[in-house]
């Protein structure tokens, strides 16, 4: 039977992997390099909505939504939030290979 494409353990290689990843994945996750600022996750935030999360500061999508063609008004340009989304939406299928696509 083939292996599922995005199981648990999808990303994992190795049997010490594996342990390493099933000791730990229950901790909380304590990312130093996100594009959220600081001062949001301190003061607990509310975003608007999706976009706003996701693409609100986050250059390396706008650099990937670019190389595909999106056309700026729906990257930094005043689109509405859900054309945003919709068009990051597309790039994914763009971005296989790179991690921002898992």
């Amino acid at each position: 039977m083939p292996k599922p494409f995005m199981d648990d353990n999808f990303l994992l290689h190795s049997p010490l992997a594996t342990d390493l990843y099933n000791q730990s994945k229950d901790l909380p996750i304590i990312d130093y390099h996100c594009h959220l600022e600081p001062k949001e996750i301190a003061e607990n935030k509310r975003f608007r909505n999706i976009t706003d999360l996701a693409l609100g500061g986050d250059h390396y999508k706008w650099r990937l939504m670019r190389a595909s063609g999106v056309a700026e008004q729906y990257i930094t340009g005043n689109a509405s939030d859900e054309d945003k989304f919709y068009h990051w939406c597309n790039t994914i299928q763009d971005c296989i290979g790179n991690p921002i696509y898992h």
